[in-house]
Formats: C-alpha cells, sequence, structure tokens
C-alpha cells in the first residue's frame, strides 16, 4: 500500500483528501503545519501533498529541509501560482502544482502517475527528522542545518540506537553492550567520553538538545 502524506493547515481540505485517497487505497498521514510536516516525512511517504501556506514552516521551507533525505514526488497545493511562485517551488525541490480548487479525479490521476513514475526507481532512504538534525539510517549518516557530520562509527551508532528508541533510558553498560558488543574488551566509562564529543559535533550547528541525560540511569534521545 502507498504512503501519503497530506500537510495543509485547513482541516477540511486535510479531511476531504484523507477521506478520498483512502478510498483509493492510499495509506495517508497528515499534518496541519510545517513542523508536523518535516516529522511525519520520517515516515518515509511514497509521495507529499504539501500546502505553500502554513504555519511554523510555509511549504517552500518544508521542501528544502526534507528534499535531501526524501525522495518521492512532492506537490504543492496552492490557491495561486505566479511565475514567481513556480521558481521558488521548483527550486526547492518539488515536482508539481496543484491549484486550488481542484478536481478529485484530477487530482488522483496525477498522484497515481508520480508515484508511477518514481517507483520505477526510486527507493526512499530510511530517514527521522528530529528539528534541525536529521538521522538518516539507510546511508548511516547525521546531518545538521543540512551540514553532514563528521562522526566515528561507534558515534553513529550511539545515535543511531538511541534515535530508534527515543525517549528510552538507555545506561552505560546496556549502551557498550548494544555499541562495542558483549566480547569487547574494554569499559563501559567510554560511553560518557562518546556522548560529549556527539554533542560538541551537534553542538557546532544547532542549539537543539537531542542527547539528554537522566541522572543515575543513563541517557536518551529527546525529540
Amino acid at each position: 500500500m502507498y504512503k501519503i502524506l497530506v500537510a495543509d493547515d485547513e482541516k477540511d481540505v486535510v479531511s476531504l483528501l484523507k477521506d478520498y485517497l483512502e478510498l483509493k487505497g492510499y495509506c495517508v498521514f497528515t499534518a496541519y503545519n510545517g513542523a508536523e510536516a518535516i516529522e511525519q516525512a520520517s515516515k518515509c511517504p511514497d509521495l507529499i501533498l504539501l500546502d505553500v501556506n502554513m504555519p511554523e514552516a510555509d511549504g517552500f521551507e518544508v521542501c528544502r529541509k526534507v528534499r535531501d533525505h526524501v525522495s518521492c514526488p512532492i506537490l504543492f497545493l496552492t490557491a495561486r501560482i505566479e511565475d514567481e511562485d513556480k521558481i521558488h517551488g521548483f527550486a526547492s525541490g518539488g515536482d508539481d502544482y496543484i491549484l486550488k480548487p481542484f478536481s478529485l479525479d484530477e487530482l488522483g490521476a496525477r498522484i497515481a502517475a508520480h508515484i508511477r513514475r518514481d517507483h520505477r526507481s526510486a527507493v526512499s532512504a530510511n530517514v527521522k527528522f528530529f528539528g534541525d538534525t536529521v538521522v538518516n539510517y539507510t546511508e548511516k549518516t547525521v546531518s545538521c542545518k543540512e551540514e553532514q557530520l563528521d562522526l566515528t562509527k561507534k558515534e553513529y551508532g550511539i545515535i543511531e540506537l538511541l534515535s530508534l528508541n527515543a525517549d528510552q533510558v538507555f545506561d552505560k553498560e546496556r549502551i557498550y553492550e548494544k555499541i562495542w558488543s558483549y566480547d569487547a574488551e574494554g569499559d563501559s566509562s567510554v560511553i560518557a567520553e562518546h556522548i560529549r564529543r556527539i554533542r560538541a559535533k551537534l553542538g557546532r550547528y544547532s542549539e537543539d538538545r537531542h542527547l539528554g541525560t537522566v541522572w543515575g540511569m543513563g541517557y536518551k534521545w529527546l525529540k
């Protein structure tokens, strides 16, 4: 079943599209502002319907943030379309425009065409978005404000473990067992130093704090 993300701050529009697309057999995710749209893009949709004018981050900004990490078609929904808007949208990585008000049948046909074309060759990356930080589990990379971090294998492993289990607390011994393995020679005290280095690297590009310390217990990834 193909997955579609519908992002629009007009709840009636989202509800209409969700009902229509689910009747067509799609799995539909929804978002009502730019921040939610970026978070939902972590679910690796096969196509994104993106309203241009949304609070917290407009459609163009959302597109720019997710485009390098999500290969699926992105279709803008807009009430007006000037040449300048088209240029801005395509420059940010969009694939098409749908002008409001639109025909549901035409929209459905264009969605189906984009998905068919995309799935002839493209495979979506497995990524998660955490504010300014993007973890790409397919390529095993971490980016912050579009800058890829220079991480060691162990540093990436810690981020992968914690971010895939966000808000779950891991003590140093558990992290050591998972990343270094049970039979590794060494000491779990190295975890604190690795956490310090990861925080420093993230801190060069963003003030977001994703690596949290739970005193007396361990560490966890904060969304």
